[in-house]
């Protein structure tokens, strides 16, 4: 909980600012999220969370309706009250709360302390201040949706969000300027309706990825190859297969849609779904020159068979770009930007899916051959890994500044643990952060220097992990600092710098949830262990 769950919670309200939180149906311990008094005021008495907690819609229902925690409608009530939720996604509470007052199980003390926690973040909004037709966000409306500034930066987010998996022999970019025939080809290609991914809006002038390749070459044609994602079958694939024999280049666009991964529709597979593995490997088999595949999706998908075919040149995925996808894509595959994404999770082999996905621990057990979750912990394959991205040009990196060594003993409070161990005899390996009096005082830049070696502009994401040189139990494989988008001009060098906090950064979380920072040496590294430092910490 320390170490994973709580983690972004606590970055987004001390960093961020939050004004509210959510909790959501999930059971925690036993305890539904939602009357867990010990993480809800976590937030409020060690975060100093100052807004309003809400539930999930229905989640309070879901307390007594589903989860049967409580025994009655009241209890439910009282118990999510109690535990500090100051608001109800839904009528549960609208239709409870006053029955659970005449009953005595909740204080009109606690009805105050909701409204007060709503009313404050509603004074913060200025929403009091006089008529809020005229405040600053008085007059918001359609006409504030499809601006240019908005669709420009739906068209950045888009861009910036592709990621560059494989491009063997530099196959991508195509050249613009030349004349030749295209073949796109997938259910996905020539929809826009599924672009946004869920719970998103109406585009303002949607295009589908197909119209968006459309757009670069005229002489471009289209088949769907499966009737939808599902591609639960191959009577289509003749037609795709003809298209793909007759054009010079061919793009197929594979993945998954909202009809394979949604709120409360799980995959129960990591490959891509139906015969869209068989469709792929088709066209590959019939193409005049290696394929483009295309990936689309919100989770990871088992491709080891694209990866490893000769056949197929470059694989992109796109997640689910939005409006402007089609375009942004397009703008990649012909050289007009210069994908600089990175894979903000690890994709697992189709054999992860053996492992209960009911099971959260985060650390590996060779004993028992759990391979762990996420990329500090997970010790098996790979088909990519968090972070993995490629560019159109290469990039190099130089360390420009950092300690070599930090001492932590001025910094302790107190009597500490260090000294009542030396004491005894025992070697510490750790030391607990909260025996630091002053974790600010440990802080540290690292300088980096980023140097485009190629051809292309670009921009490129720097990333700096840490790593600890010692194999102490529960130590992470390597934990993410900070990370840094800059843009970098061909043959020149760009410096950037990344705060280190070694409270947070250099810390983990021990068999009891506190975090300690492990002793000896820390391997600071840009990316890999290509590039790295040691920075030694007694």
């Amino acid at each position: 909980m320390e170490d994973t769950f709580q983690a972004p919670f606590r970055i987004c309200i001390e960093q961020a600012k939050a004004s509210c939180l959510m909790c959501s149906y999930n059971e925690v311990n036993g305890v539904p999220a939602c009357a867990r008094k010990d993480l809800l005021q976590k937030a409020r008495e060690e975060w100093g969370f100052q807004g309003y907690i809400t539930s999930d819609c229905d989640a309070v229902a879901t307390v007594y309706e589903y989860q049967k925690y409580a025994k009655t409608a009241t209890d439910a009530v009282a118990d999510v009250l109690q535990a500090g939720l100051d608001i109800d996604c839904g009528s549960f509470m609208l239709r409870n709360t006053q029955f659970a007052v005449d009953e005595g199980k909740v204080r009109e003390e606690q009805i105050d302390r909701a409204l007060l926690n709503l009313f404050l973040v509603q004074l913060r909004l200025g929403l009091f201040d006089g008529d809020p037709r005229e405040g600053f966000f008085g007059n918001l409306g359609p006409q504030d949706v499809c601006t240019p500034e908005h669709r420009m930066l739906a068209l950045e987010a888009a861009r910036q969000g592709t990621v560059l998996l494989k491009n063997d022999n530099k196959f991508l970019p195509l050249n613009k300027n030349a004349v030749f025939s295209l073949a796109v080809i997938g259910p996905m290609a020539n929809k826009t309706s599924d672009l946004g991914g869920g719970y998103s809006g109406y585009p303002c002038d949607g295009k589908s990825l197909f119209e968006g390749l459309q757009s670069y070459v005229k002489a471009a044609s289209y088949a769907a190859g499966c009737p939808d994602v599902a591609c639960d079958s191959d009577a289509m694939f003749d037609e795709a297969i003809r298209a793909a024999k007759d054009a010079d280049f061919v793009v197929v666009v594979a993945g998954l849609d909202l009809s394979a991964e949604t709120e409360d529709h799980d995959r129960v597979s990591l490959l891509l779904p139906g015969k869209q593995m068989g469709l792929v490997s088709s066209i590959a088999a019939v193409s005049k020159r290696p394929l483009i595949l295309v990936l689309t999706g919100g989770g990871a998908l088992d491709v080891l068979f694209a990866e490893q075919d000769p056949r197929i040149a470059s694989i992109l995925w796109i997640g689910y770009p939005g409006e402007a996808g089609g375009r942004a894509l397009a703008e990649i595959i012909f050289g007009d930007f210069n994908p600089g994404g990175r894979l903000p999770v690890t994709w697992y082999p189709e054999s992860f899916t053996k492992v209960p996905m009911n099971d959260m621990r985060m650390r590996a057990n060779h004993s028992t051959g759990y391979p762990g979750r996420t990329y500090r912990f997970y010790t098996g394959p790979r088909v990519y890994g968090f972070g993995q991205g490629l560019s159109y040009t290469n990039y190099t990196y130089k360390l420009l500044s950092a300690p070599n060594k930090l001492n932590l003993l001025r910094f302790i409070t107190g009597t500490s643990t260090r000294n009542m161990l030396q004491q005894g005899g025992e070697q510490l390996n750790y030391l607990n952060v909260d025996e630091i009096k002053s974790c600010d005082s440990l802080r540290f830049s690292v300088g980096i220097s980023v140097m485009n070696a190629g051809e292309m502009d670009g921009s490129h994401v720097v990333m700096l992990f840490s790593k600890v040189a010692k194999n102490l139990e529960g130590t992470p494989e390597k934990q993410l600092i900070g990370f840094d988008r800059i843009h970098t001009k061909s043959y020149r060098s760009t410096e950037t710098s990344i705060m280190v906090d070694p409270c947070k950064h250099l810390s983990i979380a021990n068999v009891y949830g506190k975090r300690v920072i492990p002793l000896g040496n820390h391997v600071i590294m840009v990316g890999d262990l290509e590039h790295f430092i040691s920075v030694e910490i007694d």
